[in-house]
């Protein structure tokens, strides 16, 4: 049934126009608004592939990461976003600590997360 439908991904935000400078200005992608549908935002990422976001006035942020960005370099990625103002998050958990840059680098891919706006989680993560 859904074999050879072009799937895509939506999430919300508590403030659309915070979200639309935040992944445009600050991540440098391709973000449209649709003004006739409540101000939706869609997110054009290469390949074709579409990601909704949508304003929702009683949001909660997802405690869960939403949004994947593959980078070849991740110092490099992390120092980038780091000059444009995006603070990533340190944890240190047991089994599950970031370095003082907010890598994570002790076992499996290294990757770093970071929130938008809306306190949703985003990452980075070095991939080939």
């Amino acid at each position: 049934m859904f074999k050879q439908t072009k799937v895509f991904s939506g999430f919300s935000v508590n403030d659309i126009q915070k979200a639309k400078q935040f992944y445009s200005e600050m991540l440098g992608l391709e973000v449209t608004e649709n003004l006739e549908m409540q101000g939706i935002l869609t997110i054009l990422i290469t390949g074709g592939t579409k990601i909704l976001i949508y304003p929702k006035p009683n949001h909660t942020p997802a405690t869960f990461t939403i949004l994947n960005f593959p980078v070849k370099n991740i110092d490099e990625a992390v120092a980038e976003l780091n000059n444009r103002g995006v603070q990533f998050i340190i944890y240190k958990e047991p089994n599950f600590e970031t370095d003082n840059q907010g890598i994570f680098r002790k076992g499996g891919p290294k990757i770093a997360w970071f929130k938008d706006p809306a306190e949703n989680i985003l990452s980075v993560i070095e991939q080939d």
